[in-house]
């Protein structure tokens, strides 16, 4: 015979004598990863001012350009050089023209003006070009002469300023008291979530970030912004088809492997520095993976599908590939992550700091002041335009 007692469905799901069965975990579908920071680490030191500066050198430049339309008698045998900068030069300097075989000897330097020996040393004759790069492949000096005049370089101050991150949390005496599904203490999940929010704009100022044209130092009513990694590159800045760097695949603009590596032949060209970290999108980071699609092979046992490239290495360093929400699609991020330090203002690190109670609640600020101290920014380039 039917059933008639009572069931669970007797009134569908509204009995008031059921427990409620709700997880006790709480789903967060927000991105909040900072895979930049994450790879950069922390900083080895702190900040000691909201301005944060730190000092530059480089070494006496080894080579130079000739700046001459023309030539007396002739390209070939002209012995008086204009060049961009005679006080590279010195007399006794042996010099190559680029892209010959030819070696000049430096006899004398008037300003921007070098009088040489052309064929030195029986080398092969050649024409020099206007804007042709000249490398001083060593100075000279003769037995028992006396010293030179001395050289030097200038050291160079460079700064970026730091950047109060902060958000509010309060919650009110009965949230507090009343039992809730998923969390034991709302106050403590309300900081746990607001730490999440600040680090990944966090993440977002060290790739994105930009100072104020005036007023960098910030003021009652201006406030203080660093610059990121894509504000401070100048030197290195590229993009396909242009100087130094091949078209891309495709219709010239695809991200291919003769242009990631033309950048950092380039940047390892001009400095000292050592590209090891590859920063982009997701849609560049798949364009990357398929650089080594035509030579996988799977077995016939093979029962999982790897397409992934996490690792870059060529002639001019070995990177890390890190993907990122923050930086544009058609942009890839070249650094050498030796030079990158993203560093605290001293005691500044995130931190809780309560507020004093004002009626019925209990309430604090989660508070941070950062900057990121990027060392030569002609070690680190990016690449614009990609797809």
């Amino acid at each position: 015979m039917p059933f008639t007692g009572k069931a669970t469905y007797s009134a569908a799901q509204d009995l008031p004598e059921l427990v409620e069965d709700v997880s006790d975990i709480i789903g967060i579908i927000s991105p909040s990863e900072t895979p930049l920071l994450d790879h950069l680490g922390d900083g080895e030191r702190s900040a000691a001012n909201t301005i944060h500066e730190w000092l530059e050198d480089e070494l006496l430049a080894n080579t130079d350009t000739v700046n001459q339309g023309s030539f007396s008698p002739n390209a070939q045998d002209a012995t008086a050089i204009t060049v961009t900068t005679g006080t590279r030069f010195r007399p006794g300097d042996v010099v190559r023209p680029w892209g010959s075989k030819e070696v000049v000897f430096v006899t004398a330097v008037a300003a921007n003006v070098l009088t040489v020996v052309r064929r030195y040393g029986g080398s092969p004759a050649s024409n020099l070009t206007n804007g042709q790069k000249l490398l001083i492949i060593a100075s000279a000096a003769l037995e028992g002469d006396d010293a030179p005049d001395p050289r030097f370089t200038s050291r160079s101050r460079r700064r970026n300023y730091t950047q109060i991150f902060n958000s509010t949390v309060q919650v009110s005496g009965t949230m507090e008291a009343v039992r809730g599904y998923g969390v034991t203490d709302e106050l403590e999940y309300q900081k746990s979530q607001r730490l999440r929010e600040l680090l990944r704009d966090l993440e977002n100022s060290v790739i994105n970030g930009f100072a104020p044209a005036a007023n960098q130092s910030g003021g009652a009513s201006v406030r203080r912004t660093m610059n990121g990694l894509l504000a401070t590159v100048a030197t290195n800045q590229f993009t396909p088809g242009t100087g130094p760097i091949p078209s891309g695949d495709g219709s010239g603009t695809d991200f291919s492997e003769a242009v990631l590596n033309a950048a950092m032949r380039t940047v390892w060209e001009g400095s000292s520095a050592r590209i090891d970290t590859i920063v982009v999108g997701a849609a560049l980071k798949r364009r990357m993976n398929m650089w080594m699609a035509a030579w996988r092979q799977t077995s016939p046992r093979e029962e999982t599908y790897r397409n992934l490239v996490t690792r870059y290495e060529s002639d001019f360093g070995r990177c890390s590939v890190v993907v990122s929400r923050y930086l544009a699609p058609d942009t890839a991020l070249l650094i050498d992550s030796s030079r990158v330090a993203v560093l605290p203002l001293a005691g500044r690190s995130f931190h809780y700091k309560p507020l004093g109670a004002a009626g019925d609640r209990t309430g604090g600020l989660v508070v941070g002041e950062y900057t990121v101290e990027v060392r030569n920014e002609q070690a680190h380039a990016v690449i614009r335009g990609l797809t």
